[in-house]
């Protein structure tokens, strides 16, 4: 059976800024493109698989959440999402933030430094505002989401928004890795995406534009099909 295409409204730097080439290089895929990328060798790594160890971080594609990947509803196109993309976009800001490359239970990440206030706001933006190109959840996606033991508010969240983790659990962050179950590989490859992402984070990155991704099919990846960038803040109007 054929299934709709999914699509995602995620933080992604441009394709022209280090981070974005640092990042799709630890993943091995430029999901501008939807071509691989040719890694360095990573010493530091050598014994690890990285391809494994980063398996489901490319799929998805180098990003950050703003709304959680969702199926069109009945009546809404892809040509009124992209063109949404660019109304939303024109009326936000630019603003910076310090990144750090740190563990996130499992997982390793990018993760803000510190809180953002204009980030939980574009969340919050991206969240609500997004929410009238989404289909309903299935019960199947309900079901599925329900075996994480969700808590009362993190299942009214999901059936109202499509998605538990928003809001109060919101935590902004750039996924590096697959959950890594073994301390000592998980220490190895932190200390090298510290050592990769170095010159990244030593400056604060500027937050300036969101895209939206597409998975054609749930087998396929995420790609970029359009991004906005948001204007400058000398560009604002009085």
């Amino acid at each position: 059976m054929t299934t709709s295409p999914r699509y995602a409204i995620y933080y992604a730097p441009s394709d022209e800024t280090l981070l974005w080439k640092t990042g799709s290089e630890w993943l091995g895929r430029d999901a501008y493109s939807g071509n691989r990328v040719e890694r360095r060798e990573f010493p530091g790594t050598k014994d690890e698989d990285i391809d494994r160890l980063t398996s489901s971080a490319s799929h998805y594609g180098f990003h950050a959440t703003m709304k959680a990947p969702f199926v069109l509803k009945e009546g809404s196109t892809e040509d009124q999402l992209l063109k949404y993309l660019k109304s939303f976009s024109r009326k936000q800001s630019s603003f910076e933030a310090k990144l750090s490359v740190r563990p996130l239970g499992q997982f390793l990440a990018l993760r803000l430094v510190s809180g953002v206030e204009q980030m939980r706001l574009l969340h919050e933006d991206c969240v609500k505002k997004f929410d009238k190109f989404r289909a309903p959840l299935t019960m199947e996606d309900i079901d599925r989401r329900r075996k994480a033991n969700l808590s009362p508010d993190q299942d009214a969240r999901m059936l109202e928004w499509g998605y538990p983790y928003i809001f109060d659990d919101f935590r902004w962050h750039m996924t590096l890795s697959n959950r890594i179950l073994s301390d000592s590989t998980r220490d190895k490859v932190l200390g090298q995406l510290q050592d990769l992402f170095k010159d990244v984070v030593c400056e604060p990155i500027r937050i300036d534009g969101i895209a939206v991704y597409r998975q054609v099919d749930r087998n396929a990846p995420f790609n970029i099909i359009g991004r906005a960038a948001f204007p400058a803040l000398v560009d604002q109007p009085s």
